[in-house]
């Protein structure tokens, strides 16, 4: 019997109906979203547990708001809701990320002091400009990095209203010196750290988010041009000049010699309204491939072709299949990026890229991305993107108004757990109709800050989401344990940092507050044994060495799929973690690791074969490892 035949007319007529039938049922497809049994969550939540401490307390005339330019004055709320930042770090040199470096907008104070529970080792310490700095300018973020090359911490703050400072470690105190002589009017939400151009040395990439020049925190600047908000809700370009800086260390206590490579960053990259930045080498060159997470616009991906002193950077973009919003696909979305990690799952040789978007289910229906492998990383040579949007898939899409997300193993079991920070504004009125009717608003009135709502103390947008932690379930979708945790505490988040602060072998968790006290999050999870736990070194000047930024490793270890790491301690929105990476070995396992690491004479790779435990791991310009 054969099939009745649909004239070509007819066909052609159906072609929409078709098309439209599929499109609805892949819709319904991913925006399914089954949950766990109480039983399940409950098996799963077993596996983990945290102390929760407090990092600081409300400081002397803590303020909830900030001063802003009279421009930007009826949506003061919206200008002030960002600035809470944290790191973690070894100040002392005791070998352990014990440390803490705390930016809180409450008194835009930026204190350096050792982690709750782990001693009064030094006294506290604040880090602030020696000269040209006023109520007009604000910290957003402390980023510690070895500037020098002698083998104790430095650190680079940043700041609204002014260039970035390096605050020196001279062992007694600090040398304070600009980053950029004379210093300018930057308004810097994020930067990274790390060898762009392979030379050995350790590069910045400073994120500009208002336009340079101008004065978003002073009240007494006069009407400027330059004090614009976004020309675009999905396609912004006039935000401030992101910076790329090449360094050339030059001794013990001197800043380097920072030369401008900015002009390498594509005009599209450049000026947009970047909130972080992610660093990971994804073609194996040794050579990190550069992720901007961009507010009001399609994030970039730029793969990194450069050379010693050359920077060469090539923005791709994914291509949209038939099923896939054009909103999720990599350089053409459109939601409002805000973090960005990197995890690697099952062994796999690449890694998923996970990005922090506005999530509000009643407010901007964005969803957050978990970019997947489909390809290997050499495809981003040739210009095609080897990675598609499964977040819905993975039950990674909802969580709220996203900031800083960070990827680690809290149980120990070799499978990544996600944190993330949320909330926005914790105002008494909810203000999601304001912002939507914004949102449908002319793009080219975006732009004028007097074409804004009012945002004030009273607005509230999502002010009451709490911070998920994902765990995976035997199924490979992610399910939010948060609630399960005792974490599920409604709060304003911006920065995580991660790290074993108390040295047990098992990563903790910082987490920076805006507007109320920061926390710290102590892993007491028993469900396997304590990790290894690798501290990467290379040669620093004479005897010193320094935190080897940029390496990889690939750990083997029998009965366990192979586990990956690189090390980018600053990748993110404003959370800076340790220079550790954990590895699950369990408890009587040898493991091997192969490390790949870049050398002022180029990339290098070497093997060993350690126990478990903690181990400083010393990587030779020859290419030897030793363990130290």
């Amino acid at each position: 019997m054969t099939s009745p035949t649909v004239p070509k007319s007819r066909a052609a007529g159906l072609l929409p109906a078709v098309v439209a039938a599929v499109l609805i049922v892949a819709t319904g497809l991913a925006t399914a979203r089954p949950g766990l049994s109480d039983t399940e969550a409950a098996s799963l939540a077993s596996r983990y547990g945290f102390t929760v401490k407090a990092l600081n307390q409300a400081p002397p005339g803590a303020r909830g708001l900030r001063e802003v330019g009279p421009d930007v004055e009826h949506i003061r709320s919206w200008i002030s809701a960002v600035g809470a930042a944290v790191a973690v770090t070894d100040h002392d040199g005791n070998g352990r990320s014990d440390d803490v470096c705390l930016v809180d907008p409450r008194d835009d104070s930026v204190r350096l002091f050792p982690a709750p529970g782990t001693g009064a080792r030094f006294a506290p310490r604040v880090l602030v400009p020696e000269r040209d700095y006023d109520a007009t300018m604000a910290p957003m973020g402390c980023v510690p990095v070895d500037l020098d090359v002698d083998g104790d911490t430095d650190y680079v703050v940043h700041y609204w209203g002014r260039s970035p400072v390096q605050f020196l470690n001279t062992g007694n105190g600090f040398r304070v010196v600009e980053l950029v002589e004379p210093r300018q009017v930057w308004n810097s939400t994020t930067l990274n750290v790390g060898d762009v151009d392979g030379d050995g040395n350790l590069d910045l990439l400073v994120a500009n988010y208002f336009p340079d020049n101008a004065k978003v925190l002073d009240p007494k600047a006069g009407p400027d041009k330059r004090m614009q908000m976004q020309d675009s809700m999905a396609r912004a370009l006039n935000g401030g000049t992101n910076r790329l800086l090449l360094s050339r260390p030059r001794g013990a206590d001197q800043a380097p010699e920072w030369t401008d490579a900015s002009a390498a960053l594509p005009p599209e990259a450049a000026q947009a309204w970047t909130l972080a930045i992610g660093l990971q080498d994804l073609t194996g060159d040794h050579l990190p491939e550069i992720y901007q997470a961009e507010d009001f616009g399609p994030d970039h991906l730029m793969v990194n072709l450069s050379t010693p002193g050359n920077v060469r950077l090539r923005t791709v973009k994914g291509t949209r299949d038939l099923t896939s919003p054009k909103s999720t696909v990599l350089g053409h979305d459109s939601f409002k990026g805000m973090g960005v990690t990197f995890t690697y799952p099952d062994g796999a040789e690449m890694p998923t890229m996970v990005v922090s978007n506005i999530t509000a289910e009643w407010g901007l229906q964005e969803s957050n991305f978990a970019f997947t492998p489909t390809g290997p990383g050499t495809d981003l040579l040739s210009g095609d993107v080897p990675f598609i949007d499964r977040s819905e898939e993975l039950g990674l899409a909802r969580s709220g108004w996203g900031w800083d997300i960070k990827a680690a193993d809290f149980d120990g079991d070799g499978t990544d757990e996600i944190m993330q920070a949320t909330g926005f504004l914790k105002g008494e009125k909810w203000h999601w109709a304001l912002l939507q009717e914004l949102a449908l608003g002319n793009d080219q009135l975006l732009q004028y800050p007097a074409a804004w709502p009012r945002f004030g103390p009273e607005s509230n947008l999502s002010g009451d989401d709490h911070n998920p932690f994902w765990a995976r379930t035997a199924s490979g979708r992610y399910a939010d344990m948060a609630k399960h945790l005792h974490l599920d505490e409604s709060g304003n988040s911006r920065g995580i940092a991660i790290g074993d602060v108390n040295a047990d072998g098992r990563p903790d968790a910082l987490v920076a507050n805006q507007w109320q006290d920061s926390r710290l999050l102590l892993n007491t999870s028993t469900s396997e044994p304590r990790q290894t736990v690798l501290s990467l070194r290379r040669p620093g000047a004479g005897t010193s060495t320094t935190a080897a930024i940029g390496a990889q490793v690939v750990a083997q270890a029998d009965n366990r799929p192979t586990q990956r790491a690189q090390l980018y301690p600053a990748n993110g929105h404003t959370g800076v973690s340790s220079t550790e990476l954990f590895f699950a070995t369990g408890a009587n396992e040898h493991a091997e690791y192969t490390i790949h690491w870049r050398t002022p004479a180029g990339p290098r790779t070497g093997r060993i074969v350690l126990p478990p435990g903690s181990h400083s791991v010393l990587l030779g310009d020859d290419g030897k490892i030793t363990a130290v």
